[in-house]
């Protein structure tokens, strides 16, 4: 197929578009190559990979690049609370005028596949599973521009999205502020970290099924159209001080501690349940253990020391 991916060059799709190349797909990346790294370098071997350097809000490349293509997966976004609330201009007509306006560029006969996130059930009821069904409360402005962008995709009745758990894992284009790489980051390199309000829960999924989960609904596009699925590790349903202790089972100097004062800007508190798309025949390739671990020998090689003395 000819798949188009904005913001292909990230986090997700550092490590999903070379799996797409591999399975004999053209691809096309939509990206604005800002960091001037080299994360999809090995992909240029593929006569069928097609990188673009532009902005997925420039609706003129918009209307040259989605028309050619079967599948499009809008990955470009500023992810996470902190960062969206740093540029609330640039969240919002990223996470949600980008997607409107590549939606509305679509035919029926095209998939559209967009990985949202989990983040936006906000603060779930005690003991109760958030499920597809449970109403969406999100409560910082990322979680508001997904939220949003979801229903534009879902009015489409060719559209498909996947709430996501919060990803973890090793990829080409490493980030170490989500909640496992950022504990495990600490773990290996500080050996210590302080926890806010560590009684908050989210699930968790490796970025390596967060690709197989876009890759499966490719597959079954036909039976998961105009639906939501909840994308996670149904036994990884963690608070913030259960995550920390699984990552010092590995890391046995590592030593937390949880804050009597102060609160977790990133106020969101959950259990998810993936059943729904476990259904269809998804299933995780990687447990948690095994991405900690992952990560533990990834920061050996690591240094996040750009302006330090080493």
């Amino acid at each position: 197929m000819r798949i188009l991916v904005t913001g292909g060059a990230g986090y997700i799709g550092s490590v999903l578009v070379p799996v797409l190349l591999d399975r004999g797909h053209e691809v096309t990346v939509l990206d604005t190559f800002s960091r001037g790294t080299t994360e999809l370098a090995p992909c240029c071997r593929f006569a069928t990979f097609n990188p673009v350097r532009g902005d997925a809000r420039d609706e003129r490349i918009l209307d040259e690049l989605v028309s050619r293509a079967d599948v499009i997966i809008p990955l470009a976004a500023l992810v996470g609370a902190p960062l969206c609330k740093e540029d609330p201009i640039a969240a919002r007509t990223t996470n949600l005028d980008a997607v409107v306006a590549l939606t509305k560029r679509t035919c029926k006969e095209q998939m559209v596949i967009f990985p949202t996130t989990n983040s936006g059930y906000g603060i779930g009821k005690l003991g109760e599973y958030c499920t597809e069904a449970t109403p969406l409360r999100p409560i910082s402005l990322y979680g508001e521009t997904k939220v949003e962008a979801e229903k534009a995709v879902l009015e489409r009745s060719e559209g498909v999205t996947l709430r996501l758990a919060t990803v973890f894992g090793m990829s080409p284009r490493m980030r170490i502020d989500l909640l496992v790489n950022d504990f495990t980051w600490r773990a290996v390199s500080d050996r210590a970290v302080v926890i806010f309000e560590g009684h908050f829960r989210r699930n968790y999924l490796h970025v390596r099924d967060a690709a197989k989960g876009l890759e499966h609904a490719i597959a079954n596009f036909g039976t998961m159209r105009g639906q939501a699925y909840n994308v996670g590790l149904s036994n990884a349903n963690l608070s913030k001080i259960e995550l920390a202790a699984k990552i010092k089972e590995q890391v046995p100097n590592f030593e937390y501690l949880e804050a009597p004062i102060g609160e977790d800007p990133d106020k969101r508190d959950y259990i998810v349940s993936n059943e729904k798309i476990e259904r269809t025949g998804w299933v995780p390739d990687w447990e948690l253990e095994a991405g900690i671990a992952e990560l533990v020998r990834g920061f050996r090689m690591l240094r996040n020391s750009r302006y330090g003395n080493v």
